[in-house]
């Protein structure tokens, strides 16, 4: 169990992420905030900046980005039939040479440009390293489903199961 001091108090995280998954069934099975709030006892403003917090946002706009994918092919045409705005996938080779042909100023704007661009979308999917996730995550903001594909620094290409590209564009399109 994982417990954090503060203050004089001891918090439980398992009791949090308990009470937090609660809240996030009740409201996906339909019921009101402040019926879910009188149920668990916690005050409907909670439930409320909880969801906003974790809301992946409303909107129509969708870009996906990922390295280094295996069935890049495979998941474009997935992301495309699901109404992707923007693809951006390369195996680990096509990484390299974006990388080694490029030269630093050359690089560093490109690098930019696409930051530029896909901030411009409501949600974002990134496909990666753990390292990698990490920090375009905090570059773009929190508007951000990560899937992991492995620990940085990953210099083999890998496969990405299709299915949970189509079970994460479900959810988006259910959010919308």
């Amino acid at each position: 169990m994982e417990f954090y001091r503060i203050q004089d108090k001891i918090i439980s995280w398992q009791k949090i992420d308990k009470t937090l998954r609660k809240i996030l069934m009740l409201r996906s099975r339909g019921f009101s905030q402040q019926e879910t709030a009188d149920r668990l006892q916690v005050d409907r403003t909670f439930i409320s900046r909880l969801e906003g917090i974790g809301e992946v946002r409303k909107g129509q706009s969708v870009a996906c980005l990922g390295f280094p994918i295996l069935n890049k092919d495979e998941i474009a045409e997935v992301l495309e039939k699901a109404g992707v705005d923007f693809i951006f996938l390369m195996t680990e080779k096509e990484r390299l040479d974006f990388v080694n042909n490029r030269s630093g100023k050359e690089l560093l704007n490109e690098i930019m440009d696409l930051i530029a661009r896909v901030r411009n979308y409501e949600v974002v999917i990134l496909l990666g390293s753990d390292e990698r996730l990490r920090l375009s995550e905090a570059v773009l903001d929190g508007q951000v489903i990560s899937l992991e594909i492995g620990s940085s620094p990953i210099t083999e290409d890998k496969w990405v199961d299709p299915q949970e590209i189509k079970t994460i564009m479900r959810s988006i399109k259910a959010a919308r």
